[in-house]
């Protein structure tokens, strides 16, 4: 009884989080590599990005609360999500043809296109917090819990109880679909066998008789669905302020780096790598230990190797090593 009481503390506060919180990071590293994979640069605006995308979507959706419009009992930003993607895809669409275009037509160095995009990051951070204020927003409304830990307490009769959030569970359902679906369009669709001729062979892409300025469009178009749905996931699973989505810049370049830069698979598993590293080495293992060794040799610390605040540090020590020992990634991507 004891193992399964460890066991659901286990799932409870590391596996299920880590989960959600790794589809996140895989989705907002997929953008990462697509753009460096497509265009050929790191985009140090993502993360801004996926702010913008979620504020868009969060206006949306307080403007169908106002007008009693839900989809109960799921969160009604699902419903706005879309005018968010599209809000984004233009702004990234219009970014591109005012900034990003001079430069490619320039033939700038990717070192270039880098530090343009962190003045675009600054500039949207602004944005945002002009338009939305730099406090926590919270939008997540509908059902709470698919599982309660009340309820599985009841079921079970164990000490733990599991608790899953609606948003962990929409979190993990969408994050499939979506790479699913991205997967089938750069595997079988002509634009998406399109793009990865662009990305492998610039120059053979284009005497192929291949649209360059199409392959570009397309890719900022997803990479704002990518980057909306990563940020609104992530809203709804923590909350939206604007300065956590710059944060999250680090673990999402990370989970790209780590897996392999602009190799698809390789972002998302190093997405999960980093998510789970950084949940179990911030995690206080003290409960679980408690349930599986005797009363007697119970920890009386917490058993945390590092507090919650150095999160980030995890995710920075992890790319660190592998850009030393592996710098084209695990999963053997362009080296960075």
């Amino acid at each position: 009884m004891d193992l399964l009481n460890a066991l659901i503390a286990f799932l409870n506060f590391v596996a299920v989080p880590a989960m959600a919180y790794g589809s996140q990071l895989a989705l907002g590293a997929l953008g990462v590599t697509l753009i460096y994979g497509v265009l050929r640069f790191s985009n140090f605006a993502h993360g801004d990005t996926m702010a913008f995308g979620t504020m868009a979507t969060i206006l949306v959706t307080w403007l169908f609360q106002s007008w009693g419009i839900s989809i109960q009992p799921l969160p009604t930003a699902l419903l706005a999500l879309p005018f968010g993607i599209a809000i984004t895809a233009a702004l990234l669409y219009a970014t591109d043809h005012g900034v990003y275009r001079f430069y490619r037509k320039q033939k700038a160095a990717p070192v270039i296109l880098m530090i343009v995009s962190m003045g675009i990051m600054f500039i949207l951070n602004g944005v945002v917090r002009f338009i939305i204020g730099p406090d926590e927003q919270r939008f997540d409304d509908g059902t709470r819990f698919l599982v309660s830990a009340r309820d599985f307490k009841e079921w079970t009769g164990l000490n733990e109880g599991l608790a899953i959030k609606t948003s962990q569970g929409i979190t993990v359902i969408t994050a499939f679909i979506v790479v699913a679906l991205l997967f089938w369009f750069l595997t079988y669709t002509r634009t998406g066998k399109s793009m990865r001729a662009f990305s492998d062979n610039e120059d053979l892409a284009l005497l192929s008789g291949i649209n360059p300025e199409r392959v570009v469009a397309i890719t900022w178009l997803i990479v704002a669905g990518l980057a909306t749905i990563a940020g609104v996931l992530y809203g709804l699973d923590k909350s939206f302020r604007p300065f956590t989505y710059f944060q999250l810049l680090l673990p999402i370049f990370a989970s790209a780096i780590v897996g392999g830069l602009g190799n698809p698979l390789g972002a998302i598993a190093g997405g999960f790598i980093i998510a789970f590293s950084e949940v179990t080495i911030t995690y206080a293992w003290k409960k679980v230990i408690s349930y599986m060794v005797p009363e007697t040799l119970e920890p009386s610390g917490l058993v945390q190797l590092l507090s919650t605040d150095y999160k980030f540090a995890v995710s920075f020590a992890i790319l660190v090593i592998v850009l030393l020992f592996r710098p084209t990634g695990l999963f053997g991507g362009k080296s960075v």
